[in-house]
């Protein structure tokens, strides 16, 4: 077993999911890929998934119900929320729900890092809202 984090990326746009797995792989990080949050909670991943960046829409359950049903599991990994379609609504209950951050499509690399090191390098567990 390695203690390199592993980063599930679910996302049913097949290029977000390529150049994200490729973006973790050149920070180090082991990467996933789903495109549907269904495939992922089948998975035998969840419990060994350090960060999980999802889509919020999905087809099938939204990234937002994808992070409320780990909580509900008793699974709850740190979520990153992308979206193309930012809504602040959307944002405000996500975030409020335990996300640790929610970003809108497009994004620079430097958009994520804040994100991604919260969650993976921060020892007191606090993630960033930048």
């Amino acid at each position: 077993m390695t203690d390199t984090p592993l980063v599930v990326i679910v996302d049913d746009d097949v290029s977000v999911r390529h150049a994200l797995r490729a973006l973790m792989r050149s920070l180090g990080y082991r990467a996933e890929t789903f495109a549907r949050g269904e495939d992922f909670l089948q998975s035998q991943l969840i419990a060994r998934t350090s960060c999980l960046i999802a889509d919020v829409q999905l087809p099938g359950i939204t990234g937002p119900e994808l992070h409320a049903r780990l909580i509900s599991s008793g699974a709850p990994v740190p979520t990153l929320l992308i979206t193309a379609y930012p809504d602040d609504g959307v944002r405000a209950r996500a975030l409020a729900a335990g996300a640790v951050g929610y970003l809108s499509k497009p994004f620079a690399e430097d958009q994520l890092l804040p994100y991604l090191h919260a969650v993976l390098h921060d020892k007191n567990g606090a993630g960033a809202r930048p």
